[in-house]
C-alpha cells in the first residue's frame, strides 16, 4: 500500500473510531490474515490480532454459508475487560475494533460497520488515471 493508501485508511479510522467511548485500536486486514493497516496498536500486536482474528472471520463465513445465512455482518466477542467488533470491509479485508467494556455496544457495532463500509467503498474504488487522455477518432 502507498503511503497516500495508508493516510486515508487512518484518516477513515481516526474519523470514525475516535467517537467510540472506550477505543483501544483497530486493525484493517487482509482475508488471508494480513495487516493492512493499525489504528492506536503497535506493530507487533497489530499483526497478532489481524491473524488470529481472520480464524474467527473465516469460522463465520463457513457457518453462515453452512446454514444460508448470507453475508455476515458483524461479531462481537465480550472479554471481560474488553469488546472485539469484527466486520467485513467489502470484499477482502476485515475491520477489528478493540474497545474497553466503556463502549455502548450499540455505538460500538454502529461505528464499526459505517466504517466498514467506508473503507469498503474507498478500497474499491479504483486509482485514478491522472494522465491525460489520448483523443479518440
Amino acid at each position: 500500500m502507498t503511503t497516500t493508501s495508508n493516510d486515508m485508511i487512518f484518516s477513515i479510522l481516526d474519523n470514525n473510531l475516535s467517537r467510540i467511548a472506550g477505543i483501544q485500536g483497530a486493525v484493517l486486514l487482509s482475508n488471508d490474515g494480513i495487516k493492512l493497516s493499525a489504528y492506536l496498536l503497535e506493530g507487533p500486536q497489530a499483526e497478532r490480532i489481524a491473524a488470529a482474528s481472520s480464524g474467527i472471520a473465516a469460522t463465520m463465513k463457513a457457518i453462515s454459508r453452512e446454514v444460508d445465512g448470507g453475508r455476515v455482518i458483524r461479531q462481537l466477542v465480550e472479554m471481560d475487560d474488553r469488546y472485539l467488533c469484527i466486520v467485513g470491509c467489502g470484499e477482502g479485508s476485515t475491520l477489528i475494533v478493540v474497545t474497553s467494556r466503556k463502549a455502548r455496544l450499540g455505538e460500538l457495532g454502529g461505528e464499526a460497520v459505517r466504517t466498514a463500509q467506508a473503507l469498503g467503498e474507498w478500497l474499491g474504488t479504483p486509482e485514478r488515471n491522472l494522465a491525460p487522455q489520448a483523443p479518440t477518432s
